[in-house]
């Protein structure tokens, strides 16, 4: 599918209105946890793979580095992926932050979404909620998204 049917698909869709703002005031950044959570679908070799419509999440351990990229789009390009990680998942980038003291520590753990979807309805209601709840569960103050 080429790009220009993805915007086809995709250019009429309509946007949720919320109309309440679910906020907390994280701790100073210097005390903070930070966890990302990334639309790369990111998994662990051991982990399944993500499908087409799986709207679930995997739970990544930050202390491994063997991270695979399971988008199945045609129209997504890996190679920055496997030339850097931390395109999408600044782990590196975080572990730095946290040995300066500009954040407090990096999570053990982090989440990982299948980006490439045309209903995020299964996202927005269920494994999103879930997956924040599951993050404040284990500590963490701050989710650093990144959008791919």
């Amino acid at each position: 599918m080429a790009d220009t049917d993805v915007k086809a698909l995709t250019g009429g869709l309509e946007l949720p209105d919320f109309e309440t703002t679910a906020f907390t005031t994280p701790p100073p950044l210097a005390d903070a946890t930070v966890a990302i959570v990334t639309s790369a679908s990111l998994h662990h070799p051991d982990q399944d793979d993500f499908e087409p419509i799986d709207t679930g999440y995997r739970v990544l351990d930050g202390g491994r580095r063997d991270y695979m990229c399971g988008h199945w789009s045609p129209n997504f390009d890996a190679t920055g992926i496997a030339l850097d990680l931390n395109t999408v998942f600044p782990i590196d980038r975080l572990d730095e932050l946290a040995a300066d003291g500009t954040i407090g520590r990096v999570s053990d753990i982090h989440l990982s979404y299948a980006g490439n979807q045309f209903d995020l309805s299964g996202v927005r209601m269920d494994s999103g909620p879930a997956g924040a709840k599951f993050l404040r569960e284990q500590g963490v103050d701050i989710a650093l998204f990144t959008p791919v």
